[in-house]
């Protein structure tokens, strides 16, 4: 397993304002092991998103770089899948056509019922096997969700970007995704990279939790290791002492990240 799968290191973001430059995210370093499930997780407006999307390329760079796989990344590709907090899906088009589309730009060369069965493995994998012949609006807000998820599996990219995939679901629904998204991962383990603002969910996800400081000009001041064997099933490792302690950890974070950061402290005196 490659440790250095992929290398970003100085990342930075500034962005033109009329006040002036804005500097979002500055000094970001960060390896990701291959075959890894790590959570980057700060309060709104940190620049957790603007990171996601300077990995995924559609955000220019002002500062740093990054390798995927031992090539740098200069732009958007289909060797990373992004799943967003909405899915967008076309309106028009079936749930087995939104991902068999998707199937289409990285195998142009392959017949619509290869495509097809692509899709329909992916779609049943993530419980939607009698539901791929309807349209969007036919579907639940969760349902469309693992449209998406199903959709980024089925590129069979490097890299999986998930950007907070369940923030805008009920707890329940939220609940009941991440379950799936935990068990369609663990499959293959393509290596993972999710923004959140859910500690519960980052814990129970995630083989690391990048903790980010606050903005502007913000960097990551801790990271926690989640040890918990896989595959995971919720039930089990929430009922360990550790679990209570790590999520514990990343609240104590978020609320007093000059604890963690005393240099960063210093800085702010």
């Amino acid at each position: 397993m490659n440790p250095k799968f992929l290398e970003c290191w100085r990342l930075k973001k500034e962005f033109r304002t009329d006040k002036g430059p804005f500097v979002a995210v500055r000094d970001f370093s960060l390896n990701v092991a291959e075959g890894e499930f790590v959570s980057i997780i700060g309060h709104s407006g940190c620049g957790k998103s603007t990171v996601l999307s300077m990995i995924a390329g559609l955000h220019s760079l002002n500062g740093g770089g990054m390798i995927l796989d031992s090539r740098e990344v200069t732009g958007a590709g289909p060797d990373r899948a992004v799943v967003f907090q909405s899915p967008n899906l076309l309106p028009w088009l079936s749930a087995l056509d939104n991902v068999t589309l998707g199937i289409e730009q990285v195998r142009p060369n392959s017949t619509y019922d290869e495509r097809a069965e692509i899709a329909n493995r992916w779609l049943t994998c993530v419980g939607l096997g009698r539901a791929t012949h309807k349209k969007p609006s036919e579907l639940s807000q969760g349902m469309q969700q693992r449209v998406g998820i199903a959709r980024a599996f089925a590129l069979e990219p490097k890299m999986l970007l998930l950007d907070e995939p369940f923030g805008m679901l009920d707890s329940l629904t939220r609940i009941e995704l991440q379950d799936i998204l935990l068990d369609v991962w663990s499959s293959n383990r393509i290596t993972a990279l999710m923004v959140t603002h859910d500690v519960d969910e980052a814990v129970t996800l995630s083989d690391r939790i990048v903790m980010m400081t606050n903005g502007p000009a913000a960097t990551i001041g801790h990271i926690l290791e989640i040890p918990f064997l896989r595959p995971r099933e919720r039930a089990s490792i929430m009922e360990k002492s550790e679990y209570m302690d790590y999520r514990d950890e990343v609240l104590s974070f978020l609320d007093h990240p000059e604890e963690k950061m005393p240099q960063l402290a210093a800085a702010m005196a």
